[in-house]
């Protein structure tokens, strides 16, 4: 059997998979069915995310659900203003021999859960970014490869600013998708209710093994692509940015900068996974719109027009679709 023969049914065990992964995390997850998607998707195409949304959401509970459905090991760092870069890579210490050795910090596990990240220092957050890009720390000048998969969910409240740090475009741009996590409906929230205020509590069995999430996220990148879907994400991309030929009015008038390409890449690459949820070994231009939203709400850097007048990033895309 050829190798293409062998990724089509390797595309038709992964939806399957799929499913039943979704069924898990529905045991504890009521609602939410998007951002439960959103997350999935990165996770599969080895992007981080960052979620925004008020408190108690259950970003928490989301993430380490996910963590338990996949077989992952999961470790959740709270973000305050006195926390260090070593608290959260490690550091060395004298032991009973004294020697010097490296005790690894919670950074050391598959699935991190950045709590608040935009209340630590730049110190803090350049150390967890540099992490997310590298795939590896460096300690007392040696280099130390974390788990694979690695994914970070990073959480961000959008109401309180005082105190905090903001995280710098280049930071953000590291993020795969910017997920805006808002209120239940009010059948979901009572099913939440109704869920939690009982006396028994759902438990969430594992799915996938770590080798079967590292061999769909290699399918991903090998899932073919159209050139008609490539040239779409990369002109979308492009019609992001002031200036440039092809921008619509509403980019001229309100964003400062636009979309880089990595934004590009993330639009190819989310559009390759959407496609294969659904079942379907190649992606087409619906599959870019799908994830347009959430890869390029945090890339665009909107001027003071756009804030005076009320102009979202979200109403910009949907013009530039």
């Amino acid at each position: 059997m050829s190798a293409e023969n062998n990724d089509v049914r390797a595309v038709e065990e992964f939806g399957a998979n799929y499913r039943r992964l979704k069924t898990e995390i529905g045991k504890v997850i009521i609602g939410q069915e998007k951002v439960v998607d959103d997350v999935l998707v990165a996770i599969f195409s080895k992007g981080h995310c960052l979620l925004v949304g008020v408190p108690g959401l259950a970003k928490t509970l989301l993430v380490n659900t996910v963590g338990s459905a996949l077989g992952l090991s999961f470790n959740r760092i709270q973000f305050t203003p006195d926390l260090m870069p070593g608290d959260i890579i490690g550091s060395e210490v004298l032991d009973q021999d004294r020697h010097f050795r490296f005790v690894k910090g919670p950074l050391f596990a598959n699935v991190i859960l950045a709590d608040e990240i935009n209340r630590t220092p730049p110190k803090t957050q350049a150390a967890l970014l540099e992490a997310m890009q590298e795939k590896a720390v460096t300690a007392a000048g040696n280099t130390f490869k974390l788990p694979d998969p690695f994914f970070v969910l990073a959480t961000q409240n959008p109401i309180e600013q005082e105190g905090t740090y903001p995280l710098p475009e280049a930071q953000l741009d590291r993020f795969m998708f910017n997920i805006w996590v808002d209120y239940p409906s009010y059948q979901e929230e009572l099913n939440v209710v109704k869920a939690t205020t009982g006396g028994t509590a759902a438990s969430v069995q594992p799915v996938l093994t770590q080798e079967q999430i590292i061999f769909y996220q290699g399918l991903v990148r090998r899932i073919p692509v159209p050139d008609n879907v490539l040239e779409y994400a990369v002109k979308l991309a492009t019609r992001t940015r002031p200036g440039h030929q092809g921008a619509p009015q509403v980019v001229m008038d309100h964003v400062s900068w636009g979309a880089g390409p990595r934004a590009s890449q993330y639009l190819v690459i989310g559009a390759k996974c959407h496609a294969m949820v659904r079942g379907r070994f190649s992606p087409d231009i619906e599959d870019v719109q799908a994830v347009a939203e959430p890869i390029l709400r945090h890339r665009l850097v909107r001027n003071y027009k756009a804030e005076a007048e009320g102009v979202t990033a979200e109403r910009i895309i949907r013009e530039i679709l």
